[in-house]
């Protein structure tokens, strides 16, 4: 059986993230482009906290709640703005969301 080590972690966040890379570039739908945000920033988060105990201090630990917490404040925003121009022109496309362009 093989140990689980640092180096599996960081496999597994840079797997997260190139996932949510390729949502954030490829998707159109706004709701999943913040999904893959959010896969982004837990990406983040897991490097954090996986160096963090390899280097035996807390300060990793402590940056990703930080980054959790962001990451909390950016989906109500998000969902908040998206609700919003639901409303106005009834679709969540990201290619038709051009209100703020003037």
């Amino acid at each position: 059986m093989v140990p689980i080590t640092t180096v599996h972690y960081l496999v597994v966040a840079a797997i997260l993230f190139v996932l949510g890379v390729i949502g954030v570039l490829t998707r159109r739908n706004a709701v999943i482009v913040l999904m893959s945000i959010e896969l982004i920033l837990n990406a983040v988060n897991l490097n954090l906290v996986a160096f963090s105990h390899m280097w035996g201090n807390l300060q990793g630990q402590v940056f990703s709640i930080f980054v959790t917490v962001d990451a909390a404040c950016e989906a109500a925003v998000g969902l908040g703005i998206l609700i919003a121009f639901f409303r106005n022109k009834e679709t969540i496309n990201m290619d038709e969301i051009d209100l703020l362009k003037w």
